[in-house]
């Protein structure tokens, strides 16, 4: 059975790639080999050598899983166009193969304890026509995490993922609240937790603290501090 967690947001911009991180660094110190996924990127960086596409978020977690693997395995699926998939796709005149998604995540589940899978936007994001970020969770079948915001509006955007989510048949093994910008200090960020604990069916795993810097120390240290293992440990 492969094993990790599809990591999702409420919207694009909530900070996935970071908590995606502060998993794979979290799971690893438990003694797992873990690697880090992000199947499809767009906003790639072109390159000036060789015209290849260079995804900042595949590398990122490359590098945090410290694993030697190829770009082509992490992120196989990459458009230069900073938009939802099926749009790029339509502007690049690029045919997205599923199956190489597929035949990646298999090759890497094969060889990893742990895989932590980081989605692009929410999942009602198109990669094609007829096929959405949801459909993506669904056929790798790992428990879903959900990263959203700690300010106003959270509570409505969560709670639309959430029963999306739970009525599309995603396990949901829980919420992670991101400080992906500096805390504003408002009333909605000092309350919104308590009231997601309150009304929320799954539980809030943690709530994650804005970086001072984007160190893999710095990440690790805030994993530790700020995600609670009990959540983790029953999915590995």
């Amino acid at each position: 059975m492969k094993k990790g967690f599809f990591i999702t947001a409420t919207d694009t911009g909530v900070g996935k790639t970071v908590i995606s991180s502060a998993l794979i660094l979290l799971i690893k110190s438990l003694g797992f080999s873990v690697c880090g996924m992000k199947p499809i990127e767009t906003g790639c960086i072109k390159q000036e050598n060789n015209d290849s596409l260079l995804p900042a978020d595949g590398l990122f977690l490359k590098n945090i899983s410290e694993v030697n693997e190829s770009l082509d395995l992490i992120t196989p699926i990459r458009f230069e166009n900073p938009l939802a998939p099926y749009t790029a796709s339509l502007l690049e005149d690029k045919t997205i193969e599923l199956e190489v998604i597929q035949k990646a995540f298999i090759k890497l589940s094969n060889k990893y304890n742990i895989i932590i899978v980081e989605g692009i936007g929410g999942l009602l994001v198109p990669i094609k026509k007829d096929y959405f970020v949801l459909d993506l969770a669904l056929e790798l079948a790992l428990p879903t995490i959900i990263v959203t915001r700690p300010g106003l509006g959270t509570i409505n955007h969560t709670l639309l993922t959430l029963k999306h989510s739970l009525n599309e048949g995603l396990e949901v093994a829980g919420i992670i609240i991101n400080y992906s910008a500096p805390p504003t200090h408002s009333i909605a960020e000092k309350t919104n937790q308590n009231i997601l604990e309150q009304i929320c069916p799954v539980p809030i795993i943690g709530t994650f603290p804005n970086l001072k810097d984007l160190e893999k120390e710095t990440i690790e240290e805030a994993s530790k501090k700020c995600i609670q293992l009990k959540h983790i440990k029953k999915y590995l």
